[in-house]
Order: structure tokens, then C-alpha cells, then sequence
């Protein structure tokens, strides 16, 4: 019986993996790789098995697989307002989303929230052909609830910030509920720090007294950071509990959604 446990991560600007021993609790194997501008669905299923081979991925076993589809085609919806047969209705209007698109939804029931998104429908077939039953879900579930999780009850909000090579995931937690999580692209420091200020604008929040918590692709002295620090008076780089336990045996930079979802 295999005890190893696979987490794939997919986007349309980059892909990631992680192999965790889950008796030593060590990881095996981890990449992170980012493509120089936003591929399609079948050019990332391309580099999916080129980097399943790589790694012999495909010629292993796993105890659990867990696929993590990470898109903007999502809406978090309240659990009292949540309609299974309403799916559609509720991407439709902030999401570009086709006639023939798979909606599906993952169920946060701890923090009576649903997440309501489209994964990658050819990933999933791929990856059923390759090891049978697996979990999949959405990118923002895992960041939520592994926030949600491990977040103290601060009475005041926090912004937590996730920063991957052109793109953030912000959240912002208050008394361990969640107040916002959003996804956005940027190509300079200036997108950088107008996302973030923006969504503290929008909430009313003071970026004197805010805290924001930055982590994934970012360290304190780098241009992020700089121009963070420059806008924001309480603004830290923040190492997530999970990744503190690996960061000797690991590459640094791994995605925390991949390694939070083992």
C-alpha cells in the first residue's frame, strides 16, 4: 500500500505538484513551473504529462490525489442563499463562462460558504485515466479554509495577500470569518499595490492601522515588498504554519494551496 500523496495545482499561467510521505510527513518531490504568457486548456494538459514524466509521476501510486484547479471563473455564495440548480446564475455575472461549461461546486460547510466554479474538465479526465477516484477543487476553498483554519479570532481584519509570479490571491479574515477573497493578474508593482489598495479602499479599512500579511513569491526587500511597505504601515512577509514545518526540506517557494491541500 502506497502512504505518498499527490496535490497538483492548474492554471492557465502555471502549474505545480507536491509528493508528500505521509508517515514521515517529508515531502518527496515538489515543482513549480510558470509559463511566459497564458496557455489554453490543451497546451497545459501538454505540459501536465511533460512534467509527469519528468518527475515518473504517472508510474507512481498514491494513497490520495487531490487536483486543484485554480481559475477567476468562481463566486463564493453564502450557504443560506445556495441553490444546486442555480449554478450557472451565479457565475454569470462576474465570470465569462461558455454554454458548454462545467460548473461544479465545493461544499466549505465549517464556514457555511459554498465555492461555485469551472474546473478544467480535460485535467480531470486525464488525471482519472492515470490513478481512478481523486478529489479536485478549487484553489480559493483550499486558501480559505486553510486560512480560516489556522487564523486566531483577531477582532480586527487582516489581508492576507498570496502572491504567485503574475498573480494575488487576496483575503481579508475578521473574528475567524471570512470578509472578502478575490483573484487578480498583475504585470508591475504599481498592479501590485492598486489591487491591494483598492480592495482596502473598498472595505473601508485604513492602511495605517490594516495589518497585511504577505506571502508566496515575495520576501522582504523585493520591489513587491518595497512598494508594499511604501503605501501600507503594518505590511509583513508571513511564513503559513504548514509551510514552516517543510521550509529546511523544501524549495522555499513552494505554492502553499498545493502543500495545504495534502
Amino acid at each position: 500500500m502506497s502512504y505518498k500523496k499527490l496535490s497538483i495545482q492548474i492554471s492557465l499561467n502555471g502549474l505545480s505538484f507536491c509528493v508528500l510521505d505521509s508517515i514521515g510527513n517529508k515531502i518527496l518531490k515538489q515543482e513549480t513551473i510558470y509559463f511566459p504568457e497564458e496557455l489554453n486548456p490543451y497546451q497545459i494538459l501538454k505540459k501536465l504529462k511533460e512534467l509527469f514524466e519528468k518527475h515518473d509521476i504517472n508510474k507512481n501510486k498514491f494513497s490520495d490525489v487531490t487536483v486543484i484547479h485554480r481559475n477567476s471563473l468562481f463566486s463564493i455564495v453564502p450557504k443560506a442563499l445556495f441553490d444546486e440548480k442555480e449554478l450557472v446564475n451565479y457565475l454569470k455575472f462576474n465570470a465569462k463562462i461558455l454554454a458548454n461549461d462545467h460548473v461544479v461546486y465545493d461544499d466549505i460547510s465549517a464556514y457555511d460558504m459554498v465555492n461555485v466554479y469551472v474546473p478544467f474538465v480535460n485535467i480531470n479526465n486525464y488525471i482519472f485515466e492515470l490513478f481512478g477516484e481523486f478529489e479536485y477543487k478549487h484553489n480559493g476553498t483550499v486558501l480559505i479554509q486553510s486560512l480560516l483554519n489556522t487564523t486566531n479570532n483577531e477582532k480586527e481584519p487582516i489581508c492576507y495577500v498570496n502572491v504567485l509570479s503574475n498573480q494575488i490571491d487576496i483575503v481579508i479574515i475578521k473574528n475567524k470569518k471570512l470578509v472578502l477573497f478575490n483573484s487578480f493578474d498583475f504585470y508591475s508593482k504599481e498592479d501590485f499595490i492598486y489591487y491591494i489598495l483598492f480592495v482596502i479602499e473598498q472595505l473601508t479599512l485604513n492602511p495605517e492601522t490594516v495589518k497585511v500579511k504577505l506571502f508566496g513569491a515575495i520576501e522582504e526587500g523585493d520591489e513587491l515588498f518595497s512598494i508594499c511597505h511604501t503605501y501600507i504601515r503594518n505590511v509583513a512577509v508571513y511564513i503559513p504554519s504548514n509551510l514552516k514545518h517543510h521550509i529546511d526540506s523544501a524549495d522555499a517557494s513552494i505554492d502553499f494551496t498545493t502543500l495545504s491541500a495534502l
